[in-house]
């Protein structure tokens, strides 16, 4: 199986390498100059240096030439793939969704976006605790490989497993997506709490109250617990809350020590979707009520309504209850 990648970011990098592997892949960038290094020397100077790729990934500029493929790996910033796959050949191929986020203007899951513009392609949706250098180096992860249709998650799983990625299957698409949104969000929040000096303890019992949040989310929107509590959800959680090498964290981390949202995230080669999705979480949580004062504070911080002194008061202000509410 041929696989196309669209996205020449870091995770989009990554993927081309891992499924390197098992055949030809084919990678569409944005940027001409990542697709004329890639082909010239086998590296991605800008989103992923140091990385010697696999001869076999060839890069293209040209987003008709995904119609060589079998199947495409959408690995582009989640408010763009809307426009990229309506401008994609997809036809019946399938399409793995490899972003992370929730669309701003509709509300919508990158499954439901996906669907209504390529109404004939099967989609799955890929998510775990993946940094991005790691993956490409063949460092040992697993992830949540979700399809309503299971021959072809089988199929998929089959051509992009390795020794050291190991792709669990699910029919779960929802809770795989929601898992993936929302943990940006708290990793955000992770990040702050690093950078206000607030502790090791505080952090842990953030994402603990965090996984809480996202459990309570993704039930309403029809998730299942044992998704929520698996690779996507809690394991992509632990990750990106404990290490500067997640953007979200990073951008937490800059705005607990007192940085401004704007100017923390003014490099375009690095974007922390959870900046994105924050507020749209917000509103879509209150349409299911699912309750999210977490993500709320986060929302509110990045928005300029509050300073983090006044989120984490807020928090800590909040009435005592029964732990598993």
């Amino acid at each position: 199986m041929k696989i196309g990648v669209i996205g020449g970011g870091a995770w989009g990098t990554a993927l081309a390498q891992v499924a390197a592997a098992g055949g030809d892949v084919l990678l569409w960038a944005h940027e001409q100059d990542v697709v004329d290094a890639i082909n010239r020397d086998h590296l991605n100077p800008i989103f992923l240096p140091d990385i010697i790729l696999s001869p076999v990934i060839r890069a293209t500029h040209d987003l008709a030439d995904v119609a060589d493929c079998e199947a495409l790996l959408v690995v582009t910033p989640a408010q763009h793939m809307r426009r990229i796959l309506a401008a994609a050949p997809v036809g019946r191929r399938p399409l793995v969704l490899c972003s992370k986020g929730i669309e701003a203007e509709t509300m919508a899951l990158m499954s439901e976006a996906a669907a209504e513009t390529c109404a004939d392609a099967p989609i799955a949706v890929l998510s775990g605790p993946t940094f991005a250098a790691e993956v490409a180096r063949g460092l040992p992860t697993a992830v949540t490989l979700a399809c309503a249709q299971e021959a072809v998650a089988t199929r998929l799983s089959d051509r992009i497993a390795r020794p050291g990625f190991r792709p669990y299957r699910s029919s779960d698409v929802i809770g795989a997506e929601i898992g993936g949104a929302v943990k940006n969000v708290l990793a955000i929040a992770c990040g702050v709490v690093e950078g206000a000096g607030l502790g090791k303890n505080a952090r842990a019992a953030l994402i603990a109250r965090g996984f809480a949040e996202m459990t309570r989310f993704g039930l309403a929107r029809g998730a299942r617990p044992e998704t929520l509590a698996g690779m996507s959800g809690l394991g992509d959680l632990v990750l990106t809350c404990s290490s500067e090498q997640s953007r979200n964290f990073s951008l937490g981390l800059g705005l607990g020590k007192g940085g401004d949202a704007a100017s923390l995230m003014s490099d375009r080669r690095t974007i922390a979707e959870g900046a994105f999705t924050a507020p749209v979480l917000v509103e879509a949580a209150g349409k299911v009520g699912a309750e999210m004062p977490i993500c709320e504070a986060v929302a509110a911080l990045l928005a300029g309504r509050v300073d983090v002194r006044t989120a984490v008061e807020a928090l800590l202000a909040r009435p005592l209850k029964d732990e598993a509410v």
